[in-house]
């Protein structure tokens, strides 16, 4: 491909800043932008991203098909929602038309194992249209690509614990709000936790039903396996609220979370495997305290140990950036819904975004 690379940005609120910008960094432009705020629609996207007019004026998610058929990009960024549900409308854009795909969403990392049916619709969708749809994002290569690295390293392998935490005002109100963020405890037992007090059998049946709400783990812990290679015979999960002893004022939310109500949530996802290899993940999403920040730390138990505590990541960046990187690993995979432990180990891309297209 001896053009640059042209990308259709859906959803332009505060993760687009990033990759936006980082597509003309990469020597990609942005081809069209979409949104369904009032307030965006119509703007330049130079506007939102900063550095002057780039000429591209964000439309409406409606117009998406039609700009699609009539000129359609290399692939399109979708930063809106965190779960497939939200995003099954612009996925099936997508598929429909022809255009690749790559999601922030983070269920949307490996979500056959939660959402089988549209996982599944929008593969066969994609295949048909010859397109790949995909996630990716910070537990790509955080939460997935370095602990599977690491692995390689380890002789044998018992355990694996994970445990990530971030900041929900940094994502907008959507992610916020899917953590419970704001809720007195007894809402988010009903509205959050309530899902996960059922048994195995229960959780399958909502899982098929496509009504199931995974925490970020419980996909990360699939692509885990499927990377390694393990059988999963079981998986639980269990959220918990997040509390604090002041009242926090959160920008996001629009609103003073109250002492004692839920700043977020903790999601502990164990899977246990036919081979005998544990792998206990837990995110924490919250409205953080001023002592509060980023963490992520990785335990392989076995022989040997080793663990790995990243303090303070850029998250969005590095989100944002992930995905940037991927768009060559899209474009080049094959058609239908596939997740990045079947492409290549991340890489940095020194050299601009079409050079790395075949």
């Amino acid at each position: 491909m001896d053009r640059k690379v042209r990308v259709a940005q859906y959803g332009c609120g505060k993760m687009s800043v990033y990759t936006m910008r980082y597509v003309y960094e990469k020597g990609g432009e942005i081809s069209v932008a979409f949104d369904i705020r009032p307030e965006i629609i119509g703007k330049d996207i130079g506007d939102i991203i900063g550095g002057g007019k780039k000429g591209v004026i964000v439309k409406n998610v409606s117009e998406a098909e039609n700009v699609f058929k009539a000129d359609k990009p290399d692939i399109c960024i979708i930063t809106t929602m965190s779960l497939m549900q939200d995003l099954k409308e612009a996925f099936l854009v997508c598929a429909k038309t022809g255009v690749n795909a790559i999601s922030t969403c983070e269920e949307a990392f490996y979500p056959q194992n939660s959402s089988p049916l549209l996982t599944s619709e929008i593969d066969s969708l994609a295949k048909k249209n010859s397109c790949t749809i995909c996630g990716s994002g910070y537990q790509d290569i955080f939460w997935g690509n370095l602990i599977t690295v690491l692995s390689g390293a380890t002789q044998t392998i018992k355990k694996i614990k994970g445990k990530s935490s971030y900041n929900v005002e940094d994502y907008g109100i959507a992610l916020a709000k899917a953590h419970g963020a704001g809720l007195d405890l007894e809402t988010f037992d009903k509205e959050i936790a309530s899902i996960d007090k059922v048994s195995d059998e229960e959780r399958k049946k909502i899982i098929e039903s496509g009504k199931y709400l995974p925490s970020y783990m419980w996909n990360v812990n699939g692509w885990l396996c499927d990377k390694l290679g393990l059988t999963i015979t079981r998986q639980t999960q269990k959220t918990v609220p997040q509390i604090y002893s002041k009242d926090l004022k959160s920008s996001t939310l629009q609103m003073t979370v109250k002492a004692g109500n839920a700043t977020g949530m903790s999601a502990v996802v164990t899977t246990e495997t036919k081979e005998g290899i544990t792998i206990e993940s837990e995110c924490i999403g919250k409205v953080y305290a001023p002592e509060e920040f980023d963490q992520n730390d990785w335990i392989i138990q076995g022989e040997p140990d080793t663990e790995v505590l990243i303090n303070r990541p850029a998250t969005v960046e590095l989100t944002c950036a992930t995905i940037i990187g991927r768009i060559p690993d899209v474009i080049n995979a094959n058609s239908g819904y596939v997740t990045t432990d079947k492409m290549p180990t991340p890489q940095y891309r020194i050299r601009s975004l079409n050079e790395y297209v075949k």
